[in-house]
């Protein structure tokens, strides 16, 4: 196993950011002169945000975030730049003190961004000062996906799931390591499952918290768990398909109606952690309100809202069935995800399954929501590939 890497190469530079005072002082004007809509008709969430709910999370946004806190937290971390297919990929590269760590890859999804595994960082470089043992140690690998957070955004068309992989793993052998795993859900997974459908040289095998194994007929008879599975997608892709339909078909109009709004940039995330947290009414349940305005900060500050919606537009035909994996895979199955898959079919999906979990709480934002959960999940999961 290759375990900690030389001094980055040439082609890698380093990073840190640095959002000047004059865009957050815009931010918060903006904020200020919110034109706020009629409040929904409705007593529950159906018709989309609550409005005193948006006024509760703009307000704290103008009033009480500290963008400054989250810059500094974000450049402790080791982060770079590489230019890879025409692109700069940033991406973070923690590496741990143990030279036999596993290297492991871990992609993000919508909206997500590096923020989302902040808090697994530590414990999987040094698992021995978070409770663990030394010998489930992992060299972190974090990229953001073009066209999401300080990556560049591409200017012309094909940057599906298929050449993201790619790009994954010139990025991997760019930083030196011959063997490596990776780690994914939401668009993460789909990457994640795309890599290994490649098998490149070098990946050991994968894990998921998003399982892309819908069988590509659905059988007439269904057991209460495969029903289930159908009726959460039908839920994904109906009332809470909003969004997706949206950035699958107009993501330069998702733009032109966010970029100039970061209210409606809220908004439009702050519903997405609403409707797919396992929360208990409110998306504040599952994640601190910081926390949520982490990820929103920084689509804003980086005018992501069309180019990290063109990845539903690039993979217009991808579907939940995914590739069939012969590859090393393990999967964790977290309660509120949405659509929740059977065992049966994620069994049929991955021959090769190493390992099946079932966490006790969390959703679909399961690095976010539920980093410790995860984070054990991956050494359980990951650890028979460890030579």
């Amino acid at each position: 196993m290759t375990g900690s890497t030389p001094a980055p190469p040439p082609t890698v530079r380093p990073f840190a950011v640095a959002i000047p005072g004059s865009e957050i002082e815009d931010l918060k004007q903006r904020l200020a002169r919110t034109r706020w809509p009629d409040p929904e008709t409705v007593r529950d969430w159906s018709q989309g945000v609550r409005l005193e709910h948006a006024r509760a999370l703009i307000d704290h946004w103008e009033h009480a975030y500290d963008w400054r806190r989250f810059e500094a937290e974000l450049n402790r971390l080791p982060q770079f730049l590489t230019e890879i297919d025409g692109l700069d990929i940033h991406f973070v590269h923690v590496k741990s003190a143990n030279p036999q760590a596993m290297p492991l890859l871990l992609t993000h999804g919508w909206p997500g961004s590096v923020v989302e595994f902040m808090k697994l960082i530590g414990p999987l470089t040094d698992p021995v000062a978070h409770g663990g043992n030394a010998e489930d140690s992992f060299d972190v690998v974090i990229p953001s996906l073009p066209g999401f957070g300080f990556s560049q955004k591409p200017t012309g068309t094909g940057w599906n799931v298929s050449r993201v992989a790619r790009a994954w793993v010139e990025l991997m052998r760019r930083l030196g390591y011959e063997n490596w795993a990776a780690q994914g859900g939401d668009w993460g997974a789909v990457v994640t499952s795309a890599l290994a459908a490649m098998r490149p040289e070098g990946l050991l095998g994968i894990h998921l918290n998003t399982p892309y194994a819908f069988p590509a007929q659905i059988p007439q008879t269904l057991s209460a768990e495969e029903r289930h599975a159908v009726d959460t997608l039908a839920l994904y892709t109906g009332e809470l398909g909003g969004s997706n339909h949206l950035q699958g078909t107009k993501p330069e109009t998702v733009g032109f109606a966010l970029a100039d709004s970061p209210a409606g940039q809220a908004a439009w995330i702050y519903e997405k952690f609403q409707s797919k947290t396992d929360n208990d009414g409110l998306a504040e349940d599952a994640l601190s309100t910081d926390d949520m305005l982490d990820a929103i900060s920084l689509h804003w500050f980086t005018n992501s809202a069309a180019s990290s919606a063109r990845i539903y537009w690039e993979n217009k035909s991808a579907g939940m069935a995914g590739p069939k994996l012969t590859l090393p895979v393990a999967v964790t199955v977290f309660p509120r995800d949405i659509p929740r898959l059977p065992r049966t079919w994620i069994e049929d999906a991955y021959p090769a399954l190493i390992h099946y979990g079932e966490a006790p709480r969390g959703g679909h934002f399961a690095a976010f929501e539920q980093p410790e959960i995860l984070t054990a999940e991956i050494r359980t999961g990951l650890r028979s590939l460890r030579g």
